[in-house]
């Protein structure tokens, strides 16, 4: 399992809530002629939802995973045939919203920068998770199902993102644990070590108020 893998143990958590799992809930409520933008390992997104994978010329939704290789594509590979299905108006659906995710020490496009692109080319997308209230709602509505009903002020939601895990929860009201050593750690870290001076300008540049801060989750 993903999660053990990272070192993170089973008694940490109750249940886990992905973008996937709302991404298949708009899948099942689509149109299911699909095109399949990613990886093949990415496909068991599709199953059981009775979906057909077809062409572009024949699709009725888009579904994006991400990149068939993130190693080597940018979003203008697709642009040719994004820019098709958007003159078409077809739905497209993003199972990650992240524009980047860190792989290393680099950094790897995601699905959310295709979803950008088809956006700025007059195309709709419906984007599952962070910044939009969709995993939060069903993320709050699992810990419920737990822990029964409790205070809002009492979660608290951790990134690294602006663009999805700060301002989604900024948008959310939830105090924040923001992760430094992560996506724009070029713009404060050096060798390292967070230069806190130069967190706060960025934080405050940003709009960005965490309650807290630290490098790495441990």
């Amino acid at each position: 399992m993903q999660i053990r893998g990272l070192g993170v143990p089973d008694e940490a958590y109750d249940r886990i809530v992905t973008s996937g799992d709302v991404t298949r809930a708009l899948i099942a409520s689509a149109e299911k002629r699909i095109y399949f933008i990613g990886a093949d390992r990415d496909l068991p997104l599709l199953e059981g939802l009775g979906t057909e994978i077809v062409s572009a010329e024949e699709a009725e939704t888009i579904v994006c995973a991400g990149f068939y290789d993130d190693e080597t594509e940018t979003p203008e590979h697709y642009r040719a045939t994004l820019t098709g299905l958007a003159k078409r108006k077809i739905p497209f659906i993003c199972a990650n919203p992240d524009l980047v995710v860190e792989r290393g020490h680099r950094l790897i496009p995601c699905a959310g920068a295709i979803a950008k692109l088809y956006e700025e080319l007059g195309g709709e997308a419906r984007i599952a998770g962070k910044p939009y209230k969709a995993i939060y709602r069903a993320a709050l509505s699992e810990a419920k199902a737990v822990r029964s009903a409790f205070d809002l002020a009492r979660v608290v939601a951790v990134g690294d993102g602006m663009p999805t895990d700060v301002k989604g929860a900024q948008d959310a009201g939830f105090d924040l644990l923001y992760i430094s050593a992560g996506i724009h750690a070029q713009e404060y870290m050096h060798e390292s070590r967070t230069d806190e001076a130069k967190l706060a300008a960025f934080l405050k540049k940003e709009g960005a108020t965490p309650k807290w801060w630290m490098p790495r989750l441990a």
